[in-house]
């Protein structure tokens, strides 16, 4: 297959498909090595981006979704009517904070940390498909070990774990580390919103040029 059809085929799959395709079944659906599905699928990628086309494709650690643009959120959303996510809680960005850099833990661990009962918290996160369950913890009760989703990716703008920002060097119980946890989870979130926003700038100064 020529490049062309690599991508046409990627592009098939992976419409069809909705959710993220993992990167071995796109190699044995289409036959292919890895380094070449990754290559062809970064070079679509920017193809994406440099043409500011409507969708996205985006690496999810080992897997690959498109998406729409982030930069027509906001048409998409009126288009089927449907109201915007509410905002994190403090609370929740504290509770995924902590399961992001410290998973696979129990919400008991959550607590320990907080100081403060997560239920009610955890099981919003779960609603919201930015947690999981992830097994059980081989210890008396066996309590449920919980980790984060390609929800969460997405909704952070990460590839993969390892690019959540860098903690200071504390100890869990330490509660600064808390509060850093949540400024880098934060600072991501605006990151993103800077992002859109400057995209939107950009927009506006070429419609008027």
């Amino acid at each position: 297959m020529e490049v062309k059809e690599i991508e046409s085929a990627i592009e098939g799959i992976l419409f069809a498909a909705g959710d993220p395709v993992g990167v071995e079944r796109l190699c044995m659906a289409l036959d292919l090595d890895r380094a070449t599905v990754d290559t062809v699928c970064q070079r679509l990628a920017d193809y994406y981006s440099y043409e500011r086309r409507g969708v996205r494709l985006l690496r999810l650690e080992n897997s690959y979704q498109l998406c729409s643009a982030p930069e027509y959120a906001d048409c998409i959303r009126r288009a089927f009517e449907s109201r915007r996510p509410a905002r994190l809680s403090q609370p929740a960005l504290e509770v995924l904070a902590i399961i992001a850099y410290y998973q696979p833990t129990t919400r008991a661990y959550v607590d320990q940390i907080r100081g403060v009962d997560s239920a009610y918290t955890v099981g919003l996160l779960l609603e919201r498909d930015l947690i999981e369950e992830c097994g059980r913890l081989a210890v008396p009760g066996r309590p449920i070990l919980y980790r984060t989703t390609q929800t969460f990716l997405r909704s952070f703008g990460l590839s993969s774990l390892e690019d959540l920002p860098e903690l200071p060097s504390a100890s869990p119980e330490d509660g600064q580390i808390t509060m850093e946890m949540q400024a880098n989870l934060e600072r991501l979130k605006a990151e993103q919103e800077a992002a859109k926003t400057e995209e939107e700038a950009w927009d506006s100064g070429e419609t008027e040029a």
